[in-house]
């Protein structure tokens, strides 16, 4: 099959959207590694004060990984798939956290403005069209010294690591996701990851797109080469080529 894109993945996502918390509870550690690399943007004083952006917050997980990592922080949580966010909107949340439909192309269009103080991207850029476009938007809605936090699964490069991605998605996920009538989305799940950059490769992206203290940071478990979580910072000046 052919990746999904743009308004066929949002379509796809909406009607997974009724049993995709139910999935992602029956992988080992998914919750607690969001946790992880929330805590990793690294922000002060419990957000105190700061604006977050939430790109790409599907039902709500990595909304509420960042509300607890960042009680103290203003939240502005964004999905291009309607069915996942009104799944994320109707759960209790506090009230320094709200909810806006819309694509990571076409943020503006919907309201969402800058600066923001940190952009955390769960599982979000190896699903959009251009990856670049989206991370120079991303940089440009950064306050200067502003933090990027990705959580996104990218191969380490071994064969092992996409041995054992094959092995999870073809022999667990994707069976019951076919039966929940959902098989689509997670082929394109397994397809989406294994012709996506590796670990090594998205770090340079994000220092091609102008941002700088890039680190890549592995996660624990079976997920070890398999996901990580990518820091980085929108640098004080921002060098002429990356404009």
């Amino acid at each position: 099959m052919t990746l999904l894109r743009d308004e066929n993945l949002a379509a796809a996502f909406d009607h997974a959207a009724r049993s995709y918390d139910t999935l992602v509870a029956a992988n080992p550690g998914y919750h607690a590694h969001l946790r992880r690399s929330a805590r990793r943007l690294g922000l002060p004083c419990g957000g105190e004060g700061l604006r977050v952006l939430d790109l790409g917050c599907g039902t709500g997980a990595s909304t509420a990984a960042l509300a607890e990592a960042l009680p103290g922080a203003d939240i502005t949580a964004v999905d291009a798939s309607a069915g996942m966010l009104e799944r994320a909107a109707a759960k209790t949340w506090p009230p320094n956290v709200t909810f806006t439909h819309a694509p990571a192309e076409r943020l503006a269009q919907a309201g969402v403005t800058g600066p923001f103080d940190a952009v955390f991207a769960a599982y979000l850029f190896r699903n959009v069209t251009d990856p670049d476009a989206v991370l120079r938007t991303v940089r440009a809605l950064l306050v200067p010294g502003g933090r990027l936090a990705v959580h996104e699964y990218t191969l380490g490069g071994r064969r092992t690591d996409r041995a054992v991605w094959t092995l999870v998605c073809r022999g667990v996920v994707q069976p019951v996701a076919t039966l929940l009538g959902d098989g689509d989305l997670y082929r394109h799940l397994w397809r989406s990851v294994v012709e996506f950059d590796t670990a090594d490769r998205f770090a340079d992206r994000l220092r091609a797109n102008g941002f700088d203290r890039v680190r890549r940071l592995p996660l624990p478990g079976w997920q070890t080469g398999i996901t990580h979580t990518f820091t980085g910072r929108r640098p004080l000046t921002v060098p002429e080529d990356a404009r």
